[in-house]
C-alpha cells in the first residue's frame, strides 16, 4: 500500500477543517435560527450544545481518524468489522446526496455573483429567483412553489448547469492535487480570503443606517423560549450540522495529521472558530436587514427570512438599496462560493480516502470518477423542480441520516470500543506530566467520555424522535407522499444498501494501523 498522504503543516489541517465546518449554513441559517429561537437567549442552549455534543463528537472523530490513521470505513472496521458499514454510509449519503445539491446551490451563488453587477432581479427578487431563474412551478397565488408539482419536470436550467460544470471542475482541480499540494494549498488561499471578505462585509454593514435596529432584534434575549424543547433541538441540530459531524470528513482529515498532533487543541480551535464565525456573521446579516427595514419603513419581521430566501431574495433586495450595491453583492456571493467550495472539497476527500483505503487504488482516477459521477448526479437538481427535490432530500439526509450516524457513532465508540483508548491517545500528545496530566485525564476527559456515552446520544435521540413524530403527523411541507417516499426515504435506503455492499467487498490490502 502506498504511503499515506500528510498535511504539510498543522495550520493547513486547521484551515481545511475550519473550511469544511464553515459553509453556507453558517451565513444564511444560523442568524435566522438564533433570531427565531430567542435571539441572544439562544446562545445559552447553543453553547451548551457546543460543549456537550459539538466538541465531544468533533474530538472523537479527530481522535479516531488520527489514532487509526484511517478513513471512516477503515476506522470503524478496526473497531469491529461489523461496523464498517457505518463509515461507508456516512461518506456515501454525504457525497451522493448532500454534495450533489450543495454544489447546485453554489452554482446559484456563482450566477448571482454576476447578477449583482446588473441587478438582474429587477424590482421583484422573489419572482425573479423562483419563476425566472429556477423556473419552479408556483401555486395560483404566486406566493410559494407548488409542492404537488414535484414530478413536473420540464427541462434543465442551463445557467445552473453551466455553474455546476464550473464548480465540479474547481473541486476536481483542487482535490486532484492531493492533500498537501491540492487541498492544503487551496485552503491556505481560500480561508484567509473568506475571513477578509467576511470582516469587510460586517464592518461595512455595521455602519449602515438602521444597522442597530437589526442587531437589536438579533441579540435581544427572549428568555421565555429557553424552556421550549424545540429551541434546544434547534441548538443541537445547528451545532451538529455546522461542524460537519457525521460526514466522515473529520475522521479522514485527521488521519493525515502527523503523529505528534495535539488533538485536544485542534478540536477546540476548529469548534470555536466555527462558532465565532457564525455568531459574527449574524451581526452582518442583521445589520443589512435593519438597513432594509429602515429604508423601506418596515419592521424587521417583515424583511427577515431564513435559508435560501435570505440569500437569494432578501439580500438582493438589500443590494438594490445599498450604495455601491453591485460591489457588495459581488463580494457577498463570492463569499458564499468560497464557503461552499471549502466544504464540498472536504466531502469529496472523505469518500476518496475511503476508496483508496479499501481498494488501494491511485488518487487521481478515483477523484476523476467521483467528480464525473457527482456532476451527473447534480444534474438531478438542476431542473425546474430541482428546488423541490433539494428540499426533500436535504430534509431527510440531515434530519435522519446525519443524526443516526451521530447516535450510532457515539454508542459504538463510547460503549463498545470504549473511549478509554482514545483518551490515552489524546493525552499522549498533550505533553502534560504529573498533576496536570491527572487533572486533565480525570476531569476534562471524564466529562468528555460522559458526554459521548450519555448526553450526546440522548440529545440527538430526542431530536430524531421529535422529527419522526412530526413526520407521521403530516407529510413534510405538504409534499405528495410519492415524493417523500421516493426522494426522501428512498435516498436514505439506496445509500444504505450501497454502504452495506461496499462493506461486504474484500479489502485489497489488510492494513494494520500503526496504533495497533
Amino acid at each position: 500500500m502506498a504511503q499515506r498522504s500528510k498535511w504539510g503543516t498543522n495550520l493547513g489541517f486547521l484551515f481545511a477543517a475550519i473550511g469544511s465546518a464553515i459553509g453556507l449554513g453558517n451565513i444564511w441559517r444560523f442568524p435566522y435560527v438564533a433570531y427565531d429561537n430567542g435571539g441572544g437567549a439562544f446562545l445559552i442552549p447553543y453553547f451548551v450544545a457546543l460543549f456537550t455534543a459539538g466538541i465531544p463528537i468533533l474530538m472523537l472523530e479527530f481522535a479516531l481518524g488520527h489514532h487509526k490513521e484511517a478513513s471512516a470505513p477503515m476506522a470503524f472496521k478496526h473497531i469491529d468489522s461489523k461496523w464498517e458499514w457505518l463509515g461507508w454510509w456516512a461518506v456515501c449519503f454525504v457525497l451522493f446526496g448532500i454534495s450533489l445539491y450543495y454544489i447546485v446551490i453554489i452554482s446559484w451563488c456563482g450566477n448571482y455573483m454576476f447578477f449583482s453587477l446588473t441587478h438582474a432581479w429587477g424590482d421583484d427578487p422573489n419572482t425573479f429567483f423562483f419563476c425566472e431563474f429556477l423556473k419552479v412551478p408556483f401555486n395560483q397565488t404566486l406566493q410559494a412553489p407548488a409542492v404537488e408539482s414535484v414530478w413536473d419536470i420540464t427541462g434543465f436550467r442551463w445557467p445552473i448547469v453551466a455553474g455546476v460544470v464550473v464548480i465540479w471542475l474547481i473541486n476536481w482541480l483542487i482535490t486532484y492535487g492531493g492533500i498537501e499540494k491540492g487541498i492544503e494549498r487551496a485552503v491556505k488561499i481560500m480561508m484567509p480570503l473568506l475571513f477578509i471578505i467576511t470582516a469587510a462585509i460586517i464592518i461595512w454593514a455595521l455602519f449602515l443606517p438602521g444597522a442597530s435596529k437589526g442587531i437589536k432584534h438579533y441579540v435581544t434575549p427572549d428568555f421565555n423560549k429557553i424552556t421550549d424543547l424545540k429551541v434546544w433541538i434547534s441548538a443541537y441540530g445547528q451545532i451538529f450540522f455546522s461542524l460537519s459531524l457525521g460526514f466522515g470528513i473529520m475522521i479522514a482529515y485527521s488521519s493525515y495529521l502527523s503523529r505528534n498532533a495535539n488533538i485536544f487543541k485542534n478540536s477546540l480551535i476548529v469548534a470555536f472558530s466555527n462558532s465565532f464565525y457564525e455568531v459574527c456573521a449574524g451581526f452582518g446579516v442583521f445589520s443589512i436587514l435593519g438597513y432594509m427595514a429602515t429604508k423601506q419603513n418596515q419592521e424587521i419581521g417583515e424583511v427577515v427570512s431564513s435559508g435560501i430566501g435570505l440569500a437569494f431574495v432578501a439580500y438582493p433586495k438589500a443590494i438594490s438599496l445599498l450604495p455601491f450595491g453591485q460591489l457588495f453583492g459581488f463580494l457577498f456571493f463570492l463569499l458564499l462560493m468560497i464557503a461552499g467550495i471549502s466544504s464540498s472539497i472536504s466531502i469529496i476527500e472523505a469518500f476518496t480516502a475511503a476508496i483508496m483505503d479499501k481498494f488501494d487504488v491511485p488518487r487521481r482516477p478515483v477523484i476523476t470518477t467521483i467528480c464525473v459521477l457527482g456532476f451527473l448526479g447534480s444534474l438531478l437538481f438542476a431542473t425546474n423542480v430541482g428546488l423541490l427535490w433539494l428540499d426533500i432530500v436535504d430534509h431527510f439526509l440531515n434530519q435522519y441520516g446525519l443524526i443516526t450516524v451521530g447516535i450510532v457513532e457515539a454508542l459504538v465508540i463510547g460503549w463498545l470500543y470504549r473511549t478509554d483508548k482514545l483518551k490515552a491517545h489524546i493525552v499522549s500528545n498533550l505533553g502534560l506530566s504529573g498533576t496536570h496530566h491527572k487533572v486533565f485525564n480525570y476531569v476534562v476527559l471524564q466529562l468528555w467520555m460522559y458526554c459521548i456515552r450519555f448526553i450526546t446520544p440522548v440529545a440527538l435521540g430526542i431530536a430524531i424522535v421529535h422529527s419522526l413524530i412530526q413526520e407521521f403527523s403530516e407529510s413534510y411541507s405538504g409534499y405528495p407522499i410519492s415524493g417523500v417516499i421516493v426522494l426522501g426515504v428512498g435516498w436514505l435506503l439506496i445509500t444504505h444498501i450501497i454502504a452495506f455492499e461496499l462493506s461486504g467487498l474484500p479489502w485489497k490490502v489488510e492494513r494494520t494501523t500503526k496504533s495497533e
